[in-house]
């Protein structure tokens, strides 16, 4: 805890997140939803970003999690008519559940396997979604009987304290000793074995980690929106997204992945009247940008303040 309050990058957060609790007071309710969008974005990413930026392990289907938990609580809600936070909660370890039926067998392979792994799964998550149709809604899409709120403002507010806490939680795992075993045990296993390391079990509690909050994220997202659909929350290229946003922030930063999420949605919605050249121009300056900047533009603003 000490170390955490040590770090500029933390205080630095503290002040973003005061500027956007007052956002309220002077934007659109317009310009409030887009941010809702972009904090639950933003939670994705972070928690992308512990797996890839600390364990190594590249994720190419974040989606499998994200719609498992967004399809698990969005189901029970209607099948059941059960509170929003049991749902909630159900769709988390739903997605825990899911990822370490993934994760056990897919940790044992090396190289890309993982990764290809990851994304065949996302593909199995888009057809289970197809052949269930009479839960899950199927292409067409799932209606949700219970929303978060109806209030812009309070929807703002939920987004906001959830990626704040989230962001924290995340933030405390990757500087401390996990964190720091993390990184050992992703940039040289073999070395992180011998120093008596379990390499295996903690990319496994990462996975988990990372399953939970993207999870939760899913679950919470599919609340505020009212609807689950596999264009929202489980196809590919959301998590192509996600998995942009997070290199865009800033690698092994876990805040910058929010940061990158920000931009993206942002950027997205203010080219969106130039039609499919806006989705070409905001794709081709984040290819820049992470060609440019491999750390990320987080990464760079902590080195030039270094």
């Amino acid at each position: 805890m000490r170390g955490l309050l040590r770090s500029r990058l933390f205080w630095a957060a503290v002040l973003v997140l005061a500027v956007a609790a007052v956002l309220p007071l002077g934007v659109s309710g317009y310009v409030l939803g887009l941010l809702t969008l972009a904090y639950y974005f933003g939670v994705f990413a972070m928690a992308w970003d512990l797996l890839f930026g600390f364990a190594g392990e590249v994720n190419f289907g974040p989606t499998f999690l994200v719609g498992l938990g967004a399809y698990g609580a969005g189901i029970l809600n209607s099948e059941t008519g059960l509170p929003i936070p049991v749902c909630v909660l159900f769709g988390a370890a739903l997605a825990v559940a899911g990822g370490l039926l993934l994760a056990v067998p897919a940790l044992r392979l090396s190289g890309p396997y993982f990764g290809l792994t990851t994304l065949v799964a996302v593909l199995l998550l888009q057809q289970m979604v197809t052949v269930f149709a009479k839960y899950s809604g199927g292409e067409i899409g799932l209606t949700i009987p219970d929303v978060l709120s109806i209030s812009d403002i309070t929807n703002y507010y939920i987004a906001l304290g959830f990626m704040a806490i989230s962001g924290l939680v995340l933030f405390g795992l990757s500087r401390s000793a996990l964190g720091l075993i993390l990184q050992a045990c992703g940039q040289d296993p073999v070395e992180a074995q011998a120093l008596g390391f379990n390499v295996a079990k903690h990319k496994l509690a990462a996975f988990c980690v990372s399953a939970l909050f993207s999870g939760l994220a899913g679950a919470m997202l599919v609340f505020y929106l009212g609807t689950a659909s596999p264009g929202t929350v489980i196809d590919i290229a959301v998590g192509v997204q996600v998995i942009i946003a997070a290199v865009l922030g800033g690698r092994r930063t876990i805040l910058g992945a929010a940061v990158g999420a920000a931009v993206l949605i942002v950027a997205g919605e203010v080219l969106r009247p130039l039609g499919q050249l806006s989705t070409f121009i905001v794709s081709a300056v984040a290819l820049l940008a992470i060609l440019l900047m491999p750390s990320g533009l987080l990464g760079v603003l902590m080195r030039q303040r270094s």
